[in-house]
C-alpha cells in the first residue's frame, strides 16, 4: 500500500523557519514527481512547490518563491524548508506525488498524504 507521511509541522512566530518532511512507503517513488500543496481555512487547496527526478523543477508558487525551498532524495523523501513565515502561510501542508509533473502542479496529484498543520502567529 502506498503511503505518504508528513512530519515537522507546528506553531511558529512570524519570521521563523520550519522544515516539513515527507516519507513515501510502498513502491519506489524514484520516478515520481513529488511536492507540496496546502490548504488554508476557507480556501481551496493550492500548489506550493514541486520537484521531479526527470529535469522538471523545482517549481514554486509565486507566494512562496524566494522563501521556500524544496528538495528530495531520489527515492522516498522530500523536504520543504520554509523561511520568513507569515500568518498567510498558515495551512495544512500536504505531501503529494504523481508520475505526471503537470498534474501535481495542477493540484490533481494521485497520491496525497494526510497533511501536517503549520500555524504562524503574528
Amino acid at each position: 500500500q502506498v503511503q505518504l507521511v508528513e512530519s515537522g509541522g507546528g506553531l511558529v512566530k512570524t519570521g521563523s523557519s520550519l522544515r516539513v518532511s515527507c516519507t513515501a512507503s510502498g513502491p519506489t517513488f524514484s520516478g515520481y514527481a513529488m511536492g507540496w500543496c496546502r490548504q488554508s481555512p476557507g480556501k481551496e487547496r493550492e500548489f506550493v512547490a514541486g520537484i521531479s527526478t526527470r529535469g522538471n523543477g523545482p517549481y514554486y508558487a509565486d507566494s512562496v518563491k524566494g522563501r521556500f525551498t524544496i528538495s528530495r532524495d531520489n527515492a522516498t523523501t522530500v523536504w520543504l524548508e520554509m523561511n520568513s513565515l507569515t500568518p498567510e502561510d498558515t495551512a495544512v501542508y500536504y505531501c503529494v506525488a504523481d508520475l505526471n509533473y503537470s498534474t501535481l502542479v495542477d493540484v490533481r496529484a494521485y497520491y496525497w498524504g494526510q497533511g501536517t498543520q503549520v500555524t504562524v502567529s503574528s
